[in-house]
């Protein structure tokens, strides 16, 4: 397919787009930064600025079929960036017809009652930036859409196995986080579904495709 990673120089970003691109996709890797080139043949830089329109950042989209959107301020602009820029995204890519919608989020984003857990009492703001973010994607929309959760990103090697639909938030992987991005656009049982996630003991496309 033909797909956009809206947030592509990030963490998760940059991992995506090889991932996407080495699974044979072809990636429309988007980022504020302008004038970027590739090394690969499936993927090209797009300038996607989340303080911009959505009718600026829809010209900028291609002829992508799906967008992943795993862009963030890390703490910084968490109103116009992580909320504000995520919806139109969300407004943009139906306006090109995009249905197609996989979101990083937050683990239990949409469960207010559980931000006391543990970590999460330090990440209130970003939550609520996501809880309504993943409010407007699923009330809002009429998008495919995927919302992936999971906890504390860990810079440590995959291990390809996960549980969902976790009770306690855990340490995800980027690597096993990004696997299961990758997944969702595979697996039809991840649409229209709020997925929570941490480290653990299924392989990845087991656990997406049993939801």
């Amino acid at each position: 397919m033909k797909v956009l990673v809206v947030g592509a120089n990030g963490r998760v970003g940059e991992n995506l787009v090889d991932k996407l691109a080495k699974d044979g996709h072809f990636v429309y890797a988007g980022t504020r930064r302008e004038n970027m080139k590739s090394h690969s043949s499936n993927v090209q830089y797009v300038h996607i600025d989340l303080l911009a329109s959505p009718e600026a950042m829809a010209k900028n989209m291609g002829d992508a079929e799906a967008i992943f959107f795993v862009a963030g301020s890390r703490g910084k602009n968490l109103l116009q960036v992580d909320l504000n820029g995520s919806v139109n995204v969300m407004r943009a890519a139906e306006s090109k017809k995009i249905k197609r919608f996989i979101m990083l989020s937050s683990v239990f984003s949409l469960e207010p009652e559980k931000w006391d857990q543990a970590f999460l009492k330090d990440l209130t703001n970003y939550n609520i930036a996501k809880h309504f973010a993943d409010q407007w994607l699923i009330h809002n929309t009429k998008l495919d859409y995927t919302i992936l959760q999971p906890g504390v990103l860990k810079e440590i090697p995959g291990s390809g196995e996960i549980d969902v639909n976790i009770d306690y938030p855990g340490e995800n992987s980027i690597e096993n986080v990004v696997s299961a991005l990758a997944q969702s656009l595979q697996e039809p049982a991840t649409i229209g579904k709020v997925i929570t996630m941490k480290d653990g003991k299924t392989p990845i496309a087991d656990a997406l495709r049993n939801l």
